[in-house]
């Protein structure tokens, strides 16, 4: 069962921690990203690499890439705005670099650029030898509470 996203009132203060328990039984569980950093000026987590998350051809599937991405962004946005409303995504382009069949892979978002009406976020997703294996951007609209 997961956790009740509407008791949260604005992402400013959430930690890794209660960002995870909130995760629990979402997609994001599903593919087991586990959040380490949280802020609105940054956010990092990481996730294994199973079979579960490939495509027919042994590797990591872009979705996988695409879904981390989003997430990072959104929740970033959604810190960095706190209580002056929420943040839905607008558009998520995502760059696929490295083919991955094994190993811990983590995502790092930080801002590119941070208005009034939008945002704009950068996610690289690094091996664990720190090469970028996908890179992405997501536009965020904020929206007034």
């Amino acid at each position: 069962m997961s956790a009740d996203f509407s008791s949260i009132k604005s992402l400013a203060d959430v930690t890794p921690e209660l960002m995870n328990k909130l995760s629990e039984g979402t997609f994001t569980d599903l593919i087991g990203l586990k959040f380490t950093e949280l802020s609105g000026d940054k956010v990092a987590a990481e996730w294994v690499v199973t079979p579960q998350l490939f495509q027919p051809a042994g590797i990591v599937n872009g979705g996988v890439y695409c879904t981390v991405i989003e997430t990072l962004a959104s929740v970033a946005g959604g810190a960095w705005l706190g209580d002056r409303g929420t943040v839905v995504g607008v558009n998520n382009n995502t760059d696929f670099l490295r083919a991955v069949r094994e190993g811990k892979l983590t995502g790092v978002a930080s801002p590119i650029h941070r208005g009034r009406s939008q945002q704009l976020w950068q996610v690289v997703i690094t091996d664990e030898q720190e090469r970028t294996v996908a890179r992405g951007q997501v536009r965020l609209q904020n929206l007034g509470t």
